[in-house]
């Protein structure tokens, strides 16, 4: 549905405004923000004081497992090495002083998650990434409920995908229709 790439593209415009940016690419077996960001095959630099985050676009700081692996190379892992993984994330990783951290997560309610939900149990909230589709919404409605069962607020619902604007003749074309996220934000 567009999760990671709004994402980053919050990242970068809050960099933009002059932030101190993190992003944080929570998706272990499907890392995709180093691609989005032109980031592929750069590795961590490490120090005394620990690991350090790559440098991304307008000064983020980005840290992903795929910074870690060989090219092209799976993440053959069940939830507690998941879960060990994330909680390194925040305990050795040398973020420096951040505004603000994205956190880009897989799709569901499953380790990775749940993983945030109880290493950051004050964060700030989270905004829910949906496209107009009948199963889209079916699966992002269990994922509001997550949310709200842990106690993690809710700050915003977008709806991705809600048209495709020609780039000739300017025409929308709604392929998948539009007004699901509008309609889930209201429920």
């Amino acid at each position: 549905v567009g999760k990671s790439t709004v994402t980053v593209n919050l990242a970068v415009s809050f960099a933009q405004k002059g932030n101190k940016v993190g992003v944080l690419d929570a998706d272990i077996h499907g890392p995709s923000v180093p691609r989005l960001l032109g980031l592929e095959g750069q590795r961590v630099k490490t120090g005394p004081a620990g690991i350090f985050p790559v440098d991304g676009p307008l000064g983020t700081k980005v840290m992903s497992i795929d910074f870690f692996l060989p090219e092209q190379a799976p993440t053959i892992w069940r939830g507690p090495l998941m879960m060990m993984a994330i909680s390194q994330f925040f305990s050795d990783i040398v973020w420096g002083e951040l505004d603000f951290l994205f956190i880009d997560l897989p799709p569901g309610t499953g380790d990775e998650p749940l993983s945030i939900a109880q290493l950051l149990p004050e964060m700030d909230g989270v905004v829910i990434v949906t496209m107009p589709s009948e199963l889209s919404s079916a699966v992002v409605k269990k994922s509001i409920t997550f949310a709200e069962r842990l106690n993690m607020p809710i700050i915003g619902v977008v709806e991705n995908m809600s048209g495709f604007v020609c780039p000739h003749c300017g025409v929308k074309t709604e392929i998948f229709q539009s007004g699901g996220g509008k309609k889930m934000a209201q429920e």
